[in-house]
C-alpha cells in the first residue's frame, strides 16, 4: 500500500481548504440571500454566527482528518466504530449527491463565459436574457455538454493526487480568484449610484430581522464553509502532524468569508447603481447581473472575469467533493487514484444527468413541481446538516478531550479556547444546526 500523501506546505493546504469552502454558494449564493434578507442585518448576523460556530466545526473537521489520517467513512471507524462510522457514509453520499448537481450549475458559468464574449447577454432588457437562459438550460445536449466540460476540468485535477493535482492547482486558482474578485469589486463601488447599495449592504436595518433571517443566516454559515459533507475531514487527512490546526483553521475560515463580504461588495452596488432588485434569487446572477454588465462600459470584459471568477470557484468546491469520494475509493476498495476518479466522475454524470435535463428538456424529470435538480438540492439541505448534527455531537460527547489533545498537538500548541470550543461543540453548534435541519423539514 502507497504512503499516504501529505500537503507540501501550509500555504498549499490553506488554499485547497479554503477553496473547497469558497464556492458558488459564496459568490452565487451569499449576495441575493442578504439582498433577500435586508443587507447589513444579515450580514452582521452571518458574520455572528460563523464566529460562534462555524469555526469550531472546522477545527473538528480537521482534526478529525488529521488525527486517523484517513477518509470520512474510516476516521469515524478508527476513532469510536459501532454506529459511528454511518457519519461517514452519509458524508460521502452527501458530498456525491452534491457534486451531481454542481456540476450542471458550475456548467452554466462555462456557457455564460462563451455567450458573454459572443455577444448573447449584450442585452439591456431582462426578459431577453431570461430567454437566452430558459432556452439554453432547456437544450438538454447543451446542458449536459457543459457538465461534461466542468467535470473534465475536476477529474483532471483530482487524477493528479494531492501534491501535483489538488495543491498544485489551489495554488494557482485561488489567488486568481482574488485578484479578478477584487478588480470586480474596484468596478462595482466605482459605478454611479453605487452607494445605495453600499448603504443597504453595510447599515443594519434590524427592523427586517425575523426567524426566516436567523434561519438564513445560520443556513449560509454553515453551507459556506463546507461542513457535515466530509471534505474538510478528507483534506485534513493529507495534514502533518506537525500542523498547528487552530491557526490553520482561521486562515480558511477569514479566507472564505472574506470571499463572502467581497461578493456582496462587487454585486449588490452594482445592481442598485442600475436600479435593479437585490432580491432576485438565484435569477440574479444568469439573469440580473448580465444586464448590469451590458450598461456597464466595457461591460463585456467584466462579465466575462465575472463568470470566469465563478468558474474557478465552482471548480476549487467541486474539486474537493470529488475527492471526498476518491479518497473512500482509494482508502476502503483499494482502486488506484485512477480508476477511483473514472467511476467517480461516470456515476457522478449518470446522477447529474437527470438534473441537467430536467430543467426544461425533459418534463416528465419535473414533479410536485419542482425539477429533479431542485429535489437533489432539497436532499442535501438535509442531509448536510444532519451530517454536521451528528458530527458536532461526536466531537463534543464522544472525542472531548482526546481531540483537544489532537488540536494542541499533545500540549505543544497554544488553545487557549479549548474549553470554550468544547462548549460549542457540545450544545452552541448542534442547537445552530438543529435549528436550520428542522427548518428544512417544516
Amino acid at each position: 500500500m502507497q504512503s499516504r500523501e501529505n500537503w507540501g506546505s501550509r500555504f498549499g493546504f490553506v488554499m485547497a481548504a479554503a477553496g473547497s469552502a469558497v464556492g458558488l454558494g459564496n459568490i452565487w449564493k451569499f449576495p441575493y440571500v442578504t439582498g433577500e434578507n435586508g443587507g447589513g442585518a444579515f450580514l452582521i448576523l452571518y458574520l455572528a454566527f460563523i464566529l460562534i460556530f462555524g469555526l469550531s466545526l472546522v477545527i473538528a473537521e480537521m482534526a478529525i482528518g488529521r488525527m486517523t489520517q484517513k477518509n470520512p467513512v474510516g476516521a469515524f471507524r478508527t476513532l469510536a466504530g459501532g454506529a459511528w462510522p454511518l457519519i461517514g457514509y452519509l458524508g460521502v453520499a452527501t458530498g456525491f449527491i452534491i457534486l451531481s448537481f454542481y456540476i450542471v450549475i458550475a456548467g452554466w458559468t462555462v456557457a455564460y463565459m462563451v455567450f458573454m464574449l459572443s455577444g448573447h447577454l449584450a442585452s439591456t432588457d431582462s426578459a431577453q436574457i431570461a430567454e437566452v437562459f430558459t432556452g439554453y438550460i432547456g437544450n438538454g445536449a447543451w446542458s449536459v455538454t457543459t457538465a461534461v466540460l466542468f467535470m473534465l476540468a475536476c477529474c483532471a485535477v483530482v487524477v493528479g493526487g494531492i501534491g501535483r493535482g489538488i495543491e498544485r492547482a489551489s495554488r494557482l486558482l485561488m489567488p486568481t480568484l482574488f485578484v479578478m474578485l477584487l478588480i470586480l469589486v474596484v468596478r462595482a463601488v466605482t459605478l454611479e449610484g453605487a452607494g445605495e447599495g453600499l448603504a443597504f449592504y453595510l447599515k443594519p436595518d434590524f427592523s427586517k430581522v425575523t426567524g426566516a433571517t436567523f434561519t438564513a443566516a445560520i443556513g449560509q454559515a454553515f453551507f459556506s464553509l463546507s461542513l457535515g459533507m466530509g471534505a474538510l475531514i478528507t483534506y485534513g487527512s493529507y495534514l502533518s502532524r506537525s500542523e498547528r490546526l487552530p491557526g490553520a483553521a482561521f486562515m480558511v475560515v477569514g479566507l472564505d468569508t472574506l470571499v463572502a463580504v467581497l461578493a456582496g461588495f462587487m454585486i449588490l452596488p452594482a445592481v442598485f447603481a442600475y436600479a435593479l432588485d437585490p432580491a432576485a434569487g438565484p435569477g440574479l446572477t444568469f439573469i440580473t447581473l448580465p444586464v448590469v454588465f451590458a450598461q456597464m462600459p466595457a461591460g463585456t470584459l467584466f462579465g466575462f472575469v465575472f463568470f470566469a471568477l465563478l468558474f474557478v470557484a465552482a471548480l476549487t468546491s467541486a474539486v474537493s467533493l470529488l475527492e471526498v469520494v476518491v479518497a473512500y475509493l482509494v482508502d476502503e476498495k483499494q482502486l488506484s487514484r485512477a480508476r477511483a476518479v473514472t467511476w467517480s466522475a461516470m456515476i457522478c454524470l449518470a446522477l447529474g444527468i437527470p438534473s441537467a435535463l430536467s430543467q426544461g428538456a425533459v418534463d416528465s424529470l419535473v414533479f410536485g413541481g419542482q425539477s429533479f435538480l431542485d429535489w437533489a438540492a432539497q436532499l442535501t439541505d438535509i442531509l448536510l446538516p444532519l451530517g454536521g448534527l451528528l458530527t458536532a455531537l461526536f466531537v463534543g460527547w464522544v472525542m472531548g478531550p482526546r481531540l483537544v489533545r489532537e488540536i494542541t498537538n499533545d500540549g505543544d500548541v497554544a488553545f487557549p479556547l479549548a474549553g470554550v470550543w468544547l462548549f460549542v461543540c457540545r450544545f452552541i453548534a448542534p442547537l445552530g444546526i438543529a435549528w436550520v435541519l428542522i427548518a428544512g423539514l417544516i
